[in-house]
């Protein structure tokens, strides 16, 4: 197991207090780029700044790259236009692309001016695929070979393009007009005899992506292959770039964020929650919440309609926040393990149907379960007369509840919705209303008082 020196603060700032700048390049060259981009974060701004210059040019890329956009944009503003210029040919052109993303339109034009001609046409290309796309995530630092080339031309042809890709783990073959064939584990190539052919490698068995794909099918299929990287290939299957699995592993994270933030009846935040303005909370938070207040709305207009059923027996009353909070905590539940199920690909919207009985068995387990516990709780309080429409209802509430959980993620990706969207509030609201209906239908026949 490799390990590396963890970088110290104070170390750091007794070097920039006695001004040893030689010894703090060389110290901070040891390092992690993801230690010291932490670092840069404890240090006071013009700390920050000085440090920064003090580092290699290639690692001065790569530590900025695992900052924050935010963290990013200020430290861009203390930079000169020269420094400017070099930092960005120092990105690699998929973190190019992400910080051109995250900055204000008049931002971003004026830091494409500062590119080179090269560097300005491939960040032109990917910024021209759709948002949220694999083409944003890609770069197109790989190494491709020819099919009748030997062995050993491969080779001497990584080492000499290697230095500048991304990642030579997998090696892609391409026809003259770069049009993908085939892709290789490097290890193939190495074992392989020097004067045996790429071609005789091949066995055209492949993952591939469209660079229109969305970044969520990309990570989907990184999970399910395990590959270091994956070709992103155009319209006419000509190879564009490459997406690798540490640009995968970001989007999953984010996509994860969103997911939970949804679940929860939130707008997904687009930096971290403590830098986050309030405003900008309160306008990701309040329109589910206002939209919530409406749908309970109805769970009072159910209420009054039972008026003279809560007269005759006020003690129905005692129970109704258990019933209503135990449906919509199984319906809660339910839509937990579909939304996740749904995202990683566990099941297809073609399962509703056996998820339907498998979620049905539960939910009378669970109910049978609850229902017995309710009903000696109405026995101890009120009597049988009313436990026992107490415990008919428990087990038709979590029924329904579960049915709501696990068949609304269906029905949001049917109409095209994300199904995170089923979220916990949304999903206990719907339970609310129901219940409250249900109960009081049930105990108004049960107990004669139609």
């Amino acid at each position: 197991m490799t390990t590396f020196p963890t970088p110290r603060l104070d170390e750091v700032q007794a070097l920039i207090a006695e001004q040893r700048w030689l010894d703090l390049r060389e110290q901070l060259s040891r390092w992690p780029a993801a230690e010291i981009a932490d670092l840069l974060l404890e240090l006071s701004a013009a700390e920050r700044m000085l440090v920064f210059r003090v580092l290699p040019r290639a690692l001065a890329g790569e530590v900025f790259s695992y900052l924050e956009h935010d963290d990013q944009y200020e430290l861009l503003a203390s930079l000169s236009l020269d420094e400017t210029r070099l930092l960005l040919a120092n990105l690699s052109p998929d973190d190019r692309t992400q910080l051109f993303e995250e900055l204000p339109g008049q931002v971003t034009q004026k830091l494409l001016n500062l590119l080179s001609p090269k560097d300005l046409r491939e960040a032109r290309q990917l910024l021209g695929y759709p948002e949220e796309s694999v083409g944003r995530l890609m770069t197109p630092d790989y190494v491709a070979v020819r099919p009748n080339w030997t062995i050993a031309r491969a080779l001497e042809h990584i080492r000499l393009r290697g230095r500048d890709s991304e990642t030579i783990d997998v090696i892609y073959v391409t026809d003259e007009q770069w049009r993908l064939l085939d892709a290789i584990e490097l290890r193939r190539l190495i074992l392989a005899e020097p004067t045996q052919t790429v071609r005789s490698l091949m066995d055209e068995s492949y993952v591939v992506l469209s660079a229109f794909d969305d970044r969520e099918r990309a990570v989907e299929a990184l999970r399910r292959y395990s590959l270091p990287a994956l070709p992103v290939v155009d319209s006419d299957g000509v190879l564009v770039g490459i997406v690798t699995f540490d640009d995968l592993i970001d989007v999953a994270e984010e996509e994860v964020t969103e997911d939970f933030h949804r679940s929860a009846a939130v707008e997904p935040l687009r930096g971290s929650y403590l830098e986050t303005p309030v405003m900008e909370l309160v306008q990701k938070r309040v329109p589910w919440l206002v939209a919530l207040v409406f749908v309970n709305v109805f769970s009072g207009a159910a209420i009054a309609a039972f008026e003279e059923t809560i007269a005759a027996v006020v003690a129905l009353v005692f129970f109704l926040p258990l019933l209503i909070g135990s449906a919509g905590n199984a319906g809660s539940q339910s839509a937990t393990l579909t939304v996740r199920a749904l995202a990683t690909g566990d099941i297809e919207s073609s399962d509703w149907w056996r998820l339907l009985a498998k979620e049905l068995l539960v939910a009378l387990l669970l109910g049978s379960a609850m229902a017995t516990a309710v009903g000696v709780l109405g026995v101890i309080r009120v009597g049988w007369h009313v436990a026992g429409v107490v415990s008919l209802t428990m087990l038709v509430l979590v029924l329904m509840g579960s049915l709501i959980g696990m068949s609304l993620p269906f029905i949001l990706r049917r109409l095209g919705l994300d199904p995170a969207t089923a979220s916990g509030p949304l999903v206990t609201s719907l339970s609310d209303i129901g219940g409250v209906l249900i109960y009081f239908s049930l105990a108004t026949w049960l107990l004669g008082l139609g």
